[in-house]
């Protein structure tokens, strides 16, 4: 039982004209090869006044056990794709690795450490390379981009 909360993150010189900057999928109880299928849309449109900051979107995958309790399983985040088209990406995710106390704690009362500000690692990258951690599966995601009137200010698309 998954579901994937995600938001995205920009610099100063975006602004969000349309859409949400963030949101959360259904939860999906996967029964064939393990692997659940969100299907949710995002649809966003921005304004940008320079190309520093470009999207990135950055997601934290949860389980849902039977009781309705809520644990995240990974984070992880992928920049927007700069050109126009329909894309395929493979957002890897990863988790905080704890003590060994922790971790047998985890098997057997649930939960485990969770970052205090998730975004910030999609903001600073470098931040997350002091913390331990393990890997937690990949998100794929479909992504359409339509890019207008960048080529009026020399940017190629």
């Amino acid at each position: 039982r998954l579901f994937c909360k995600w938001g995205l993150h920009t610099g100063g010189a975006w602004k969000l004209l349309s859409g949400l900057g963030s949101g959360q999928t259904q939860v999906d109880d996967p029964q064939v090869d393990d692997v659940a299928y969100w299907c949710h849309p995002v649809d966003v449109h921005f304004a940008t006044k320079g190309l520093q900051g470009w999207p990135k979107l950055h997601l934290q995958v949860w389980h849902q056990d039977g009781l309705g309790r809520s644990e995240v399983l990974g984070y992880g985040f992928c920049h927007v794709p700069a050109t126009p088209g329909c894309h395929a990406l493979a957002c890897v995710t990863w988790r905080p690795r704890g003590t060994w106390w922790e971790r047998l704690s985890q098997r057997f009362v649930g939960g485990g450490p969770q970052l205090r500000s998730p975004e910030a690692v999609a903001a600073s990258a470098a931040d997350r390379f002091r913390l331990r951690t393990e890997a937690a599966g990949t998100v794929h995601l479909q992504l359409g981009v339509i890019l207008r009137h960048f080529g009026r200010y020399g940017v190629e698309c």
